[in-house]
């Protein structure tokens, strides 16, 4: 499900960024106070009070400047500003009211989206009698918000403001959350369509194994890294199966990001990974497992999505005297923690080996959706602790007692065990592979240790 976007927009230097770092709870955006500093949107996924949103952080919005630098900021705000579900206007308690924040604000009315204003570096309870913030209020967005970034005043109430604008959903709790785990039903198991995303750095033959996936030149495919700027569906079947195939922008670092579009384009693959159950992540045969690429694939883990690693230009790389397994090996070690998935050899360009991806895609998905009986799972449980038991530590020993999965879509599992404080990451590792080994698992999958309840026993 697309999460709903809070934009932060506003002239260079009010804060903004140091506003984006407190909101999503983690330094994610570099803070310096010199203006200028974010030329590009930067992107987060956070929880608030249950419900899951996204928030960017763009650049400094000046409408009047000249300035080449401003212009392509100023464009990149306005695309975020787009994409938004509600815009936070940033304003500088300290200096006041500026033509700039009027214009700012003139060009946000436009939108038609939920507008708030935000009047940043109001330290302390002395500095907000002293700031006229009634002056704010001739914007006419509503309620002012006066915060305080570096130090976390009033942040929580913006964000409580906006979200109850949003008027959000209230949540159901997490399976994993639940006092005593809930199996899941056969009812509740998804079906259907298999949404896929294709992502990769620019350049990467993403168009071009889409086309040859449709088997139409569906997509303008260039050499020009950034051709592709929007996140485009296409609908393909393969032996009987309807795919949705979503075709993406190129990812790259944000440093390297030039173009206001294509910085644009970020969020939209990043929606369209949020969107999919299968991420097929292509990877250049000549030049893979670099650190945009260690990146991505992160991300999608991070997410929990059914991975493919697709390694186009594969007759390039043939021609060179590269060997699937030396390629195998090579990658795994580079990129260990997508071991799991399963890894595709093609080339679009000559449409070789690309059907390959959606057969993965299919078989994947089933392992996604599936549903493990809990009987096999508690013996599996029993097994893996007879087997090897957990270490020892401080004089007791971890005890699994029950396993049950309570999630599809990653597969999620609560096992009740004694003191799951205690036990070691290795110890996890080794359950989690444990799993995947008894159930041919190459999908992330989720474990969580909650300790047993014990139960008083009835009066007599």
């Amino acid at each position: 499900m697309t999460r709903p976007l809070i934009a932060l927009v506003g002239r260079p230097n009010v804060g903004k960024s140091t506003l984006f770092n407190r909101i999503v709870g983690r330094r994610a955006a570099i803070v310096q106070d010199v203006p200028g500093v974010t030329r590009d949107r930067n992107y987060a996924d956070f929880v608030w009070d249950g419900r899951s949103l996204s928030v960017v952080d763009t650049g400094g919005f000046e409408p009047e400047s000249r300035d080449r630098l401003m212009a392509q900021v100023r464009q990149q705000a306005q695309l975020a500003v787009e994409e938004a579900s509600a815009v936070v206007l940033v304003v500088d308690g300290r200096e006041g009211l500026t033509e700039i924040d009027r214009s700012v604000a003139d060009l946000l009315r436009r939108s038609g989206k939920p507008l708030f204003v935000a009047v940043n570096k109001v330290d302390t309870a002395a500095t907000e009698g002293a700031i006229p913030l009634a002056d704010f209020y001739e914007l006419g967005f509503g309620e002012v918000q006066a915060v305080s970034a570096e130090h976390g005043r009033g942040v929580g109430e913006l964000v409580d403001t906006v979200v109850a604008a949003l008027a959000l959903p209230a949540p159901p709790p997490p399976p994993e959350d639940r006092e005593e785990p809930q199996e899941v039903q056969e009812a509740d198991q998804p079906r259907g369509d298999v949404r896929i995303a294709i992502v990769g750095r620019p350049n990467v033959g993403k168009s071009t194994l889409v086309n040859a996936l449709l088997g139409a030149e569906r997509f303008v495919v260039s050499d020009v890294p950034g051709t592709t700027r929007d996140a485009i569906d296409s609908i393909v079947e393969h032996r009987g199966q309807r795919f949705v195939v979503t075709d993406t922008a190129g990812i790259r670092r944000k440093r390297s990001i030039a173009l206001e579009v294509e910085a644009y384009s970020v969020v939209r693959a990043m929606r369209a990974i949020d969107d999919a159950e299968v991420v097929a992540c292509v990877l250049d045969a000549t030049e893979a497992g670099v650190e945009q690429d260690a990146r991505l694939l992160g991300l999608v883990v991070e997410k929990g999505k059914a991975l493919v690693v697709v390694v186009n230009k594969w007759d390039v790389a043939e021609r060179e005297g590269a060997t699937q397994d030396w390629y195998r090996q090579e990658l795994t070690k580079r990129l260990p923690f997508v071991a799991f998935a399963p890894m595709v050899f093609v080339s679009a360009k000559e449409r070789r080996g690309v059907a390959r991806v959606l057969d993965q895609a299919a078989r994947l998905v089933e392992q996604y959706r599936a549903r493990f009986p809990t009987p096999q799972l508690n013996e599996l449980l029993e097994a893996l602790q007879d087997e090897h038991p957990a270490p020892i530590v401080h004089g007791r020993r971890v005890k699994l007692y029950y396993v049950a999965q309570v999630a599809y879509a990653p597969p999620t599992f609560v096992i009740q065990s004694s003191h799951p404080e205690d036990m070691a990451d290795q110890y996890r590792r080794y359950v989690e592979n444990r799993f995947r080994d008894a159930f041919g698992l190459e999908v992330p999958m989720r474990l969580v240790f909650r300790e047993r309840k014990r139960r008083s026993r009835a009066p007599r």
